[in-house]
């Protein structure tokens, strides 16, 4: 019989969870699930070796563990953080975490444009939902945005460099999906931008994929540009018959007509299972699909369901214009 592995007891808000030994901090929150879970904007379970760029992440390790109880001295990433056994985090009980994701926010929002008006993803956004929860009304910024010029990386996907925060999810997710590299993070410090090698299209069968991990609006689908906001679409679980992939994916339908096409995605806004260009580009007649039902969107997002939290007497009103009197609870 193979020996029981020992598994780590950690503590995150209060709330205990035992994990397998070389368990991120991260991870051990998902487990345990609710608002404890911090936010993670370049870390994405999928793609291997994702992770430790944004900082958004960041927890306060008040006990390092049950051999050393020291804290730890600085605010860690916890999607590159390991868990120790008897290990003790703050997250939403910690003021330093929440002044340290202030920051870092204030620091994603310094070169990013007020597009949110005019972007596709709006709504769905993560930097978004984060400017809502910790970002400040006014900037501090003095000198102007950096820019850069518009770059045509194929038919498909639009590229909006000056909305990029330089996550790497899209290289990585190309570099998984596809068989040779076709784009990259080109140049360092202030100057690194997403681009093709040699201004090449990106025209394999995978690559609409980044579309679906970019956690902003740097990567939009161009056959659903401008066509309709997010909240204004009704998203459906449906299957084709393919060849390429699953055939599985979530249409954002308006009326009848399939606006876009994505990938089915958990609670946390990862892909359960990736889809080809030929479904997500060039499908959008109905009668190619089986429509499955409803799609539960069950995430921290501004289209999710009462996320944000209104007045009870507000939720009344919505659910009966004509009701003369709210009730409130005492």
């Amino acid at each position: 019989m193979s020996e029981e592995i020992k598994k780590f007891k950690i503590t995150i808000d209060g709330q205990t969870a035992e994990v397998l030994p070389g368990t991120s901090i991260l991870e051990a929150a998902r487990q345990i699930g609710g608002k404890s879970v911090p936010p993670a904007m370049c870390y994405y379970k999928p793609l291997e070796t994702s992770g430790g760029r944004c900082r958004t992440c960041l927890v306060e390790v008040s006990k390092g563990s049950e051999a050393d109880p020291r804290p730890m001295p600085k605010l860690v990433a916890s999607c590159r953080t390991g868990v120790m056994d008897g290990m003790e985090v703050k997250n939403l009980t910690s003021e330093k975490t929440q002044e340290g994701r202030k920051a870092v926010t204030e620091f994603l929002l310094l070169n990013h444009p007020l597009d949110c008006p005019i972007c596709d993803q709006a709504g769905e956004c993560h930097l978004q939902d984060l400017g809502y929860e910790h970002g400040v009304e006014n900037t501090r910024t003095e000198f102007e945005r950096r820019t850069f010029e518009p770059e045509d990386i194929g038919p498909y996907i639009k590229l909006n460099m000056n909305r990029c925060i330089l996550c790497a999810r899209c290289v990585l997710a190309a570099n998984q999906l596809t068989e040779k590299r076709e784009h990259g993070i080109l140049f360092r410090g202030d100057h690194a931008e997403i681009s093709t090698y040699l201004n090449k299209a990106l025209d394999n069968d995978f690559i609409g994929n980044v579309i679906d991990v970019c956690p902003v609006g740097a990567l939009t689908d161009k056959t659903a540009r401008f066509a309709s906001r997010v909240w204004f679409t009704n998203p459906v679980n449906a299957t084709c018959e393919c060849s390429k992939c699953s055939g599985k994916a979530v249409l954002w339908m308006k009326g009848d007509e399939i606006i876009r096409v994505t990938a089915r995605k958990d609670q946390y806004d990862e892909v359960e299972e990736w889809i080809c260009n030929e479904c997500r580009f060039e499908r959008k007649d109905i009668s190619k699909w089986t429509v499955e039902g409803p799609r539960h969107i069950d995430r921290h997002s501004v289209i999710s369901l009462n996320h944000y939290e209104k007045p009870e007497n507000m939720i009344s009103l919505l659910e009966n214009p004509d009701a003369k009197e709210l009730s409130s609870k005492d």
